[in-house]
């Protein structure tokens, strides 16, 4: 079973492998319930899932009615009235009556941020949306260089409870985005913060080639490119790892988190052919 640990100070152990259900976007029911069946063989017990993920609330909430997942969706609006009017849509979709977690999704750009984070904004209806019961926990996501630093900004804004950003072994050679994230680290560990991350199966845009995943960049494939690429990101006992949003590619991460035992070297993960995906 994969290993668990203090999703922050929301007072959950989550496994620290969480799925992304981006993967359910736009696959068959058939498919959707051959990943839980997976996801419950690994010990999985947090599903990260969003609205403006096709069908994937959808396939969630057939789950949901036996087995208990902790689970977090988003929200890409940035005014109270959209924000307030899609997160009761998630709930609907996902067939409950609340969540554990509404994030702010993707919030990167500077003017979107302001206006998210300012009266009549987002972060309004997710705290009225606290008060109500109908989310317990609120964070924030996003892509991109710019992020750990916007991510701070946030942090210093609102006490958000967790936050997702990329994190790989390529990425972090990046000595700008290394120093921002490793900043934004210390700041969720002073405050109790969880930290997410995604991409850690990030191999290269696809730049033109043809898309043999589901993903918007070309995943690793290989097994062994796999083990290395997640033993990495584990090896920050401080992190937790979002699943890559293909439901091929997911056994294989899943088994790779499975024997888990410590960090390759940076020479090993040099060895591995990636670019990064932010430049």
């Amino acid at each position: 079973m994969i290993d668990r640990a203090p999703f922050g100070a929301t007072g959950h152990q989550s496994s620290r492998v969480i799925f992304g259900a981006a993967a359910l976007g736009d696959v068959s029911k058939a498919d959707a319930d051959r990943t839980l069946e997976l996801l419950l063989e690994h010990g999985i017990n947090h599903i990260d899932v969003a609205a403006s993920y096709g069908d994937a609330e959808l396939r969630i909430a057939t789950w949901l009615k036996e087995h208990p997942f902790f689970v977090a969706t988003k929200t890409g609006q940035r005014t109270y009235a959209a924000a307030r009017e899609e997160i009761r849509r998630s709930l609907d979709r996902l067939g409950v009556d609340h969540v554990d977690s509404i994030q702010l999704h993707n919030l990167c750009d500077v003017i979107e941020w302001d206006t998210a984070l300012s009266p009549g904004g987002a972060l309004e209806a997710c705290v009225e949306a606290r008060e109500e019961g109908l989310v317990k926990h609120i964070g924030v996501t996003g892509h991109g260089l710019s992020i750990p630093k916007m991510h701070q900004r946030s942090l210093e804004r609102f006490d958000f409870d967790s936050v997702l950003c990329p994190y790989n072994f390529v990425q972090m050679q990046d000595p700008r985005y290394a120093e921002t994230f490793d900043q934004l680290a210390v700041l969720c560990a002073e405050r109790h913060v969880a930290l997410q991350t995604i991409k850690s199966l990030a191999r290269a845009p696809w730049e033109g080639r043809e898309h043999t995943a589901a993903t918007w960049y070309e995943p690793l494939t290989d097994q062994g490119d796999i083990d290395q690429a997640v033993h990495w990101v584990l090896g920050n006992e401080q992190v937790f790892l979002l699943t890559t949003g293909d439901v091929d590619v997911l056994p294989k991460l899943l088994a790779a988190a499975e024997r888990y035992a410590a960090r390759p070297s940076d020479d090993d993960m040099a060895a591995i052919d990636t670019v990064p995906l932010f430049t």
